[in-house]
C-alpha cells in the first residue's frame, strides 16, 4: 500500500479568495489526494472549488454551513477521513503561505515515522511582518514549558497529523476549535505520547496587492492564544505526573515505613 492510500492533504478554507485556487493546484500538483473543507465562506469559492473538482478525481469538497473555525474545520475533515480510511493528514492553510512544494518530503517523513506527527518549522523571508514572526516566539517558549521542549514552533499548522490521536483529544476537549488549534494539538498530542518531529519549511507571506488573505486579529487572537497558554501551563503543572514542576506544588508524601509504624 501505497502513502497515497493512507496520507492526504486536508486544506480548510474561510473567504480565501483567489489565493485558494492556486494553493490548490499546486497541492494536486504535489499529492494525489487533497480534501478541501469551505467553512461556510461567502465568497463563491465552494461553487469554484466543485467546478475544480469536476475534473480532479483526488480533489474532494467538504463543506460546513457556517463558519466554525479553523480546528472545527480540521476536525470536520479529519472525521470523514477516517471513516474513508486514511490515517494521516498534513494540514496546510489555503492562502499560499506553506509550500506545497514540500508536500512529498513531509509525507514521505511521517511514512518513516508513522507513530509520530511531522511538525513544519518556518523559514521565514523578507515578506514575514515582523510583529508575528516576534510574537509567536512567547506562543513557542510557552509550548515547550508545557511539553518540556518539544516543539520546535508551535503556530506552524504545515503538519502531517496522525488522524485517529487527533481526533482523541479534540473530542476530549471543548477547545481547539479556532485558532487556537494548531498550538493545542501540538501540545495535547505531546502528553499522549505522540513524538514530535521537527522539519525545517519555508513560510511566505503574501501582500494585499498579491491576493493575500489574513483572517488574524492581533488583539482577539492573541488573548485566545495567552488564555489557552495559561490553560495548558496550569493543566501541565497540576495534573501531567511527569511535569518537572509538579513535585513543588504538590504535598511531600509520607515516609512508607513510618506510616506502617
Amino acid at each position: 500500500m501505497t502513502l497515497a492510500h493512507t496520507h492526504l492533504v486536508l486544506i480548510p478554507s474561510y473567504n480565501t479568495g483567489a489565493r485558494l485556487r492556486e494553493t490548490v493546484l499546486e497541492a494536486l500538483s504535489a499529492w494525489p489526494i487533497v480534501w478541501i473543507v469551505i467553512d461556510g465562506s461567502t465568497d463563491g469559492s465552494a461553487a469554484e472549488m466543485d467546478a475544480l473538482a469536476t475534473g480532479s478525481p483526488g480533489l474532494r469538497v467538504l463543506r460546513l454551513s457556517r463558519n466554525s473555525g479553523k480546528g472545527a474545520a480540521v476536525l470536520h475533515g479529519l472525521l470523514a477521513a477516517r471513516d474513508a480510511g486514511f490515517t494521516h493528514a498534513l494540514t496546510m492553510d489555503a492562502d499560499g503561505q506553506h509550500p506545497a512544494g514540500r508536500i512529498a518530503a513531509f509525507m514521505e517523513e511521517s511514512g518513516r515515522q508513522p507513530d509520530a506527527m511531522v511538525l513544519g518549522v518556518p523559514e521565514f523571508d523578507a515578506s514575514a511582518p515582523a510583529l508575528r514572526v516576534r510574537g509567536r516566539r512567547i506562543s513557542n517558549w510557552w509550548a515547550n514549558f508545557e511539553t518540556g521542549g518539544a516543539i520546535d514552533d508551535s503556530l506552524f499548522g504545515f503538519r502531517v497529523y496522525p488522524i485517529e490521536p487527533l481526533i482523541a483529544v479534540m473530542r476530549r476537549t471543548r477547545w481547539m476549535r479556532r485558532y487556537d488549534f494548531d498550538a493545542e494539538a501540538a501540545v495535547r498530542l505531546c502528553w499522549r505520547g505522540v513524538r514530535a518531529v521537527n522539519v525545517p519549511a519555508p513560510v511566505r507571506y503574501f501582500l494585499t496587492e498579491e491576493g493575500g488573505v489574513s483572517h488574524f486579529k492581533y488583539g482577539r487572537d492573541n488573548v485566545l492564544l495567552t488564555c489557552m497558554h495559561i490553560r495548558l501551563a496550569l493543566t501541565a503543572i497540576f495534573l501531567r505526573p511527569r511535569f518537572p514542576l509538579r513535585r513543588l506544588f504538590s504535598p511531600p508524601r509520607k515516609n512508607a515505613s513510618a506510616t506502617r509504624a
